[in-house]
């Protein structure tokens, strides 16, 4: 691995090819889960701890933001090694399952299925954490926000599922 090159200038392109690939799977994943808003999600029996809609896309915006940043932060230091390659491995499948709930949950209306993919989706957070921190401590914590809202969001997914069998 590169060790951290700390004079390296920062790079426009890549850093927004990060923020359009992010911000993307965010739009597209809107796509699905706005029109059910007012509709078959206002309909589900939620818990008293369900936040208020507009706080879903602000927090998903700053999120996907800084994982695009812990992205770019990592992409700086990248390298040929075998970490590298597995390192973008678990992140590409992180950001797909991230991608997929939202169609799973909004637009095919499976719960259960939803929260698998949630789970699943937790534990390759971990795992990204754990493999950027490797290049990048910093891309590593710029993580940990994400983590957090995705178990706020896996509890949340789980009691609208208890809630509705």
């Amino acid at each position: 691995m590169n060790t951290p090159n700390h004079e390296a200038k920062f790079q426009i392109i890549p850093f927004a090819i990060s923020l359009l690939i992010t911000l993307g799977i965010g739009i597209v994943a809107s796509l699905f889960t706005r029109p059910e808003i007012a509709g078959w999600y206002a309909n589900l029996k939620k818990p008293s701890f369900t936040p208020p809609k507009w706080l879903f896309p602000v927090a998903w915006t700053i999120l996907y933001i800084m994982i695009a940043t812990a992205a770019y932060l990592v992409w700086r230091l990248r390298d040929n090694s075998a970490a590298f390659k597995t390192t973008v491995v678990i992140y590409s499948l992180q950001l797909l399952l991230n991608f997929s709930w939202s169609i799973v949950f909004f637009g095919m209306h499976h719960i259960l299925a939803a929260l698998i993919i949630i789970l699943l989706l937790l534990v390759l957070i971990i795992l990204n954490i754990n493999w950027f921190g490797r290049f990048s401590q910093t891309a590593a914590l710029l993580l940990l926000p994400y983590l957090l809202w995705v178990g706020f969001a896996s509890l949340l997914n789980l009691s609208i599922y208890i809630f509705n069998k």
